[in-house]
């Protein structure tokens, strides 16, 4: 990859957020909160890529729901949401479906999230919509909260 803009304003990854969520009592995944690691916020349309790693284990991509604003989206949804707007001091919470959820302690938590910005095109891209990478990938060590 080329040109990557990372600008880290803030942790990305919010200590103090990792813990398990429940549905009807049943422990069915765990969670956690981030922030835009850039200096204006963004539709969440222009989110091209979110992973997320614990411990070694990467999510599957049908697992992760990114939630913000009292809703929740599956990564395939993030690119048709032209009109919700993530505010740069807005936490969103990621939520990671995994039965169980996860064990007390420390874990290695690795978020990839990368994003593009729609007004800053690529000089000299070869293709129509080429625009400038954002770099919003955050790793570190989170103590569940539970």
């Amino acid at each position: 990859m080329g040109l990557v803009m990372k600008l880290k304003f803030t942790d990305i990854l919010r200590d103090g957020t990792l813990r398990n969520y429940y549905v009807d009592g049943q422990k069915l995944g765990f969670q956690f909160d981030v922030r835009l690691g850039y200096y204006r916020g963004h539709f969440l349309s222009v989110i091209d890529e979110l992973s997320v790693e614990v411990d070694g284990e990467k999510a599957d991509a049908d697992d992760i729901t990114f939630c913000l604003n009292g809703k929740e989206f599956g990564i395939v949804e993030l690119k048709h949401q032209f009109s919700e707007f993530w505010n740069i001091i807005t936490p969103a919470t990621i939520k990671v479906h995994k039965p169980g959820g996860l064990t007390a302690g420390e874990h290695d938590v690795r978020l990839t999230l990368m994003l593009h910005s729609p007004y800053m095109p690529l000089p000299g891209a070869k293709e129509e919509h080429s625009y400038t990478p954002i770099d919003s990938c955050d790793q570190k060590i989170m103590a569940l909260a539970d």
